[in-house]
């Protein structure tokens, strides 16, 4: 069992290694906050694909990488006199104590939906916080993520449906409203109608507690691992997809289906 002392002394030594790095390496040294950036999101992609993989080590690994980019970012602010690791360590304690008053002062909170709902209404109040509800969401998160963020964030606020069921009226709307706008011909307004049709969608995700972005890359996963087991088929037969009828690749679809691909 790894203890507490061994943990400090763990990061201990990542920082002694970033400190060599930032001295000696050339390509370190040059490093800014905008050049990492790009590799920073990277970084949180492959630890996203890892942590859908279910493989520890390879959790693990991408933890590390993501880990190292905030004690650059630290080091990098240290040489500025702007903030260092123990600042930023200090900041975020400092808020999550502040956004728990159910366990650090008299709030009380029983269930989660009442945690978001403090959360949020505590961050409204903060000197220097966001001027709106929504503005603290990254305007370049990809839009499924950004369309669950909103909702959640208006969700904490007291902005959601009173019973789940009743999205699904909306859902329907929405879906009724597409089909007339593409009936229609009208390209802008069944664009729109789509849109309106995904958020439906993702607010349904939501209110059922199902991440929509997990639920679609698990499906993504799923088709790509089906169509590789056509093309495998097709290509062991000696053909190539472009040359068979659809009714043969639905039937090797269906052959991996069984297979429980």
């Amino acid at each position: 069992m790894t203890t507490r002392q061994d943990k400090m002394e763990a990061f201990g030594r990542l920082l002694d290694v970033m400190d060599r790095l930032r001295a000696e390496c050339p390509w370190d040294r040059e490093q800014t906050n905008e050049s990492l950036r790009a590799n920073t999101i990277e970084e949180v992609h492959e630890l996203s694909d890892a942590i859908l993989s279910g493989a520890s080590e390879e959790i693990k690994k991408e933890l590390g990488d993501v880990l190292l980019h905030i004690v650059f970012y630290s080091k990098i602010g240290e040489e500025q006199g702007a903030y260092d690791v123990a600042s930023v360590c200090h900041a975020l304690c400092d808020k999550l104590i502040y956004r728990h008053p159910h366990i650090y002062g008299s709030a009380e909170a029983g269930d989660s939906d009442s945690v978001i709902r403090n959360w949020e209404q505590l961050k409204q109040k903060e000197k220097g916080g966001n001027k709106t509800a929504l503005s603290g969401v990254p305007s370049s998160l990809p839009s499924m993520i950004k369309a669950y963020r909103i909702q959640d964030k208006a969700r904490g606020l007291g902005f959601d449906w009173e019973e789940r069921r009743e999205v699904w009226a909306k859902v329907r709307e929405e879906l009724a409203e597409l089909e007339e706008a593409l009936e229609a011909k009208d390209e802008d307004a069944a664009e729109a109608e789509w849109g309106d049709l995904f958020f439906g969608l993702i607010n349904a995700a939501r209110l059922y507690k199902i991440n929509p972005d997990n639920a679609l890359e698990r499906t993504n996963q799923k088709f790509i691992r089906r169509f590789g087991y056509v093309e495998a088929r097709a290509t062991a037969e000696g053909r190539q997809l472009r040359d068979m009828t659809l009714a043969e690749m639905d039937a090797l679809w269906d052959e991996a289906k069984a297979k429980g691909l």
